[in-house]
């Protein structure tokens, strides 16, 4: 099955208004998907600028090029596959000193919801896959769920996903797992319902949910991913280069709030000493102090935006 892979940008002109991109610059959108983002960033940046684009998806990819030559027939792009987690070996294969404005839209994009294959999806019945780049040799979500401990697979669940049932349902996908392998979305979706008590299946949206979501990031490592590629992108920036996050998770955004305050932080001896001795020196400037929100018009139009949080910070002089 065939899906034309378009995913809607979320809070496009609040990126566009922080990174604010000038003409000839370098940006780098870590998360390339549908390229909503980078044909919006592509279009302020040239004539003379360059556009390039991360993604471990081949259909994203192969997508995003037909989009961007159609619609910014005059820039120059370098679109890569890989993961961000890897941005330091993706910015040296693409041979560029220095990157102007870094964007992470994290989280899955439509499209890969809406091939049931992809196993993203606990609407439709699948093989339980959920990796991101699909087809390579990392574990599926079916090989994690076979071969993870019980209190292990429950504070995935808890930890990732937000799950108060995390223990029944670990507990009920490994007396599940004793007969016979759990292999397809609807499988681990009848095991969830079965585990949650009946008065709790009647809000909250679907039951599955949070079990998906927590499996994801787990065979997708994103939290890791997204340590390692934020601390790239700080080495790589510019002076003056602008990083936007636009997280959908609060552990991302955590992560993204954390390593922006430590890489902000300054002196931190104490007031008496005549010198300083602990050699902390900040890296970035934190812009956005508490998150910038989607606007109600926004969610109105795209309900995903309803849960994302955006924080941006600027690199300062020297370096990293």
């Amino acid at each position: 099955m065939e899906v034309e892979y378009r995913h809607e940008p979320v809070m496009l002109e609040e990126v566009l208004e922080y990174l604010d991109p000038q003409p000839g610059e370098t940006v780098c959108d870590c998360t390339l998907g549908g390229a909503g983002h980078t044909v919006a960033l592509a279009r302020r940046v040239a004539p003379g600028g360059l556009s390039i684009g991360v993604d471990q998806d081949d259909m994203a990819l192969a997508a995003a090029a037909e989009r961007f030559e159609r619609e910014v027939p005059d820039g120059e792009h370098a679109f890569l596959r890989g993961n961000f987690a890897d941005l330091d070996d993706l910015l040296v294969e693409a041979e560029v000193p220095g990157v102007d404005c870094f964007l992470f839209d994290l989280g899955v994009s439509s499209p890969q919801l809406d091939i049931p294959e992809r196993g993203f999806s606990y609407r439709e019945d699948a093989p339980l896959d959920m990796r991101m780049a699909a087809g390579n040799d990392t574990p599926t979500a079916a090989e994690v769920i076979q071969h993870t401990d019980e209190p292990d697979l429950a504070r995935i669940l808890r930890v990732y996903g937000g799950e108060s049932h995390a223990k029944r349902i670990a507990h009920a996908i490994c007396l599940a797992r004793e007969s016979s392998p759990i292999e397809t979305t609807l499988q681990l979706v009848d095991v969830v319902k079965r585990a949650i008590p009946a008065r709790d299946r009647r809000s909250g949206g679907h039951p599955a949910r949070k079990t998906f979501q927590a499996l994801r990031i787990e065979v997708n490592h994103e939290l890791e991913a997204l340590e390692r590629g934020l601390e790239a992108a700080v080495r790589w920036a510019e002076p003056g280069g602008r990083i936007c996050v636009i997280s959908y998770h609060s552990l991302e955004d955590r992560i993204t709030k954390h390593l922006f305050s430590e890489m902000s932080q300054g002196c931190t001896c104490p007031p008496d000493l005549p010198v300083c001795v602990c050699g902390h020196v900040p890296i970035v400037d934190v812009v956005t102090r508490r998150p910038v929100e989607a606007s109600e018009e926004e969610v109105a139009r795209n309900p995903r935006a309803r849960s994302a949080k955006m924080r941006v910070a600027v690199k300062l002089g020297g370096d990293a």
